[in-house]
């Protein structure tokens, strides 16, 4: 029996949304704060994931301000395909608000957006029979639409706010026989997530709710996978069902630190007296009748091809003249003119290495783990000395420092989970030369967890220059098996 292991996609990866087409899945996630936003994904069997683009990938589509919060920005999309067309609707909370994009093929390029006039967050698409699209949103109502203009024809009309649990939310509408299944998220997205169902007869209800809801839920719970909640169903060729889903992994000493933020799950759905059931959510289940893998991504960006690898992303923004793949070709140069300069990938494992060759020249830059500005550390180099610094909320400081010789060198952080007994994790910053390699501090990851952080992210782990301009050889990021 073949088996698959939960996460599915690690990390920084919340609020995912499925659709099939044909023997092919595509996958959308939040991207809160960062610029290219709404990281899209492919499947052949909803296990094994590539990242095929970036939904919102041009300041046309997706345009932060310098000013927006972190965790802010781009909440909760959701992806569909009707009629040929690829639909993906989703709020800039801080922006423009909920508006839509579509494209021919999930590549893109995607359409520039078309403000929906709807209140709220999480927005949700579905198509009746007669063509009508309807749109609901956390709270839970549901508007008749016109996708290609974003006007409203109907509603908004109040469904179902449903158990009575805090922030009904993550509505996802689907026709299925001759019922509409209404699904949401309720409880919070922390510890008292849920999943929770209703159905009715037509798309403005009136809605009955299920009679073992929540359907899902893992509140109160020893199991090692927590927050289970904002889930999405799909179908596979061969009729089984399937649930995506969030969730966390939180380590260490009471109340538990998760560090990698929310992530995608997947769990096998049965139907039963008109209902979906589903079982907890483990960490290996039986996998679908389908296996297909895909080659995995290498472990170093040597930053040799004409275009950045879609995994990288950068908060709110990313200037023209903050980077270079040109101006010293095989090198990312980083330039702080517009202002400090990063470039970073999710943290997706527990157990990592990610290290990275600089060129510091003039400048002052370095390698960062970052949950948000106020909580990061770092370790730089800037006039011939390396130094590993922490910021943890109002408090930055310089914990270590060794003078090096002038030219390139390697700076690496290795996060282990192996100590984690009262914290998550730890994480040790290390320096290598012509001398070889030399560790420098050895910190407690709790600090960079959602628990002390807050906001709905999770870490990222890039390149930086905070100062001047600087080159960056190769980046590494690997799996440390334990």
């Amino acid at each position: 029996m073949r088996t698959y292991d939960n996460p599915v996609i690690g990390g920084f990866h919340p609020d995912p949304s499925v659709c099939r087409v044909g023997e092919d899945y595509y996958l959308a996630c939040s991207s809160f704060e960062y610029f290219p936003g709404v990281p899209l994904f492919h499947s052949r069997d909803l296990v094994h994931w590539r990242q095929i683009g970036n939904v919102l990938d041009r300041p046309s589509q997706l345009d932060l301000p310098d000013d927006t919060p972190a965790s802010a920005g781009i909440y909760a999309p959701t992806l569909r395909h009707h009629d040929g067309r690829f639909y993906l609707i989703t709020t800039d909370v801080r922006g423009k608000g909920t508006f839509l994009v579509t494209a021919d093929r999930p590549e893109g390029p995607w359409s520039n957006p078309v403000l929906v006039d709807v209140p709220g967050i999480d927005p949700d698409l579905a198509w009746d029979e007669d063509g009508n699209c309807w749109c609901a949103v956390a709270g839970v109502t549901v508007s008749r639409i016109d996708p290609a203009t974003g006007k409203v024809l109907e509603g908004p009309l109040p469904i179902w706010s449903g158990t009575g649990l805090q922030h009904p939310e993550a509505p996802h509408l689907y026709r299925v026989g001759d019922w509409w299944y209404l699904m949401i998220a309720e409880g919070g997205t922390a510890h008292g997530h849920s999943v929770s169902i209703a159905r009715a007869r037509s798309p403005r209800g009136p809605y009955e709710p299920a009679p073992a809801n929540p359907i899902l839920s893992h509140r109160s719970t020893d199991l090692p996978i927590q927050s289970t909640g904002h889930a999405d169903l799909v179908t596979a060729p061969d009729g089984t069902w399937w649930m995506v889903l969030l969730g966390t992994r939180p380590r260490g000493w009471f109340p538990g630190f998760h560090v990698l933020g929310r992530e995608t799950f997947l769990t096998p759905v049965e139907w039963a007296d008109g209902w979906p059931r589903v079982g907890p959510v483990e960490e290996q289940h039986q996998a679908p009748s389908t296996w297909h893998p895909f080659q995995l991504p290498p472990v170093r960006d040597d930053f040799d091809a004409p275009t950045l690898a879609f995994s990288w992303i950068s908060p709110r923004s990313r200037p023209d003249d903050s980077w270079s793949l040109t101006r010293r070709p095989g090198w990312l140069t980083l330039d702080a003119r517009s202002g400090p300069a990063f470039f970073g990938r999710r943290q997706q494992h527990p157990d990592c290495r990610a290290a990275v060759r600089i060129d510091p020249g003039s400048g002052r830059a370095g390698l960062s783990v970052r949950m948000d500005e106020a909580h990061h550390y770092d370790i730089e180099v800037a006039g011939g000395v390396v130094s590993v610094v922490l910021r943890i909320g109002p408090v930055r400081e310089r914990i270590a420092e060794r003078a090096v010789e002038p030219g390139p060198l390697t700076l690496a952080v290795d996060i282990s989970t192996a100590d984690g007994t009262r914290g998550p994790d730890t994480l040790t910053f290390s320096v290598e030369g012509p001398e070889g390699a030399v560790e420098l501090a050895e910190l407690d990851g709790r600090y960079l967890s959602t628990q002390v952080a807050g906001g709905f992210t999770g870490r990222v782990i890039g390149m930086y220059v905070a100062e001047g301009e600087a080159a960056f050889d190769w980046f590494d990021y690997q799996e440390a098996l334990r």
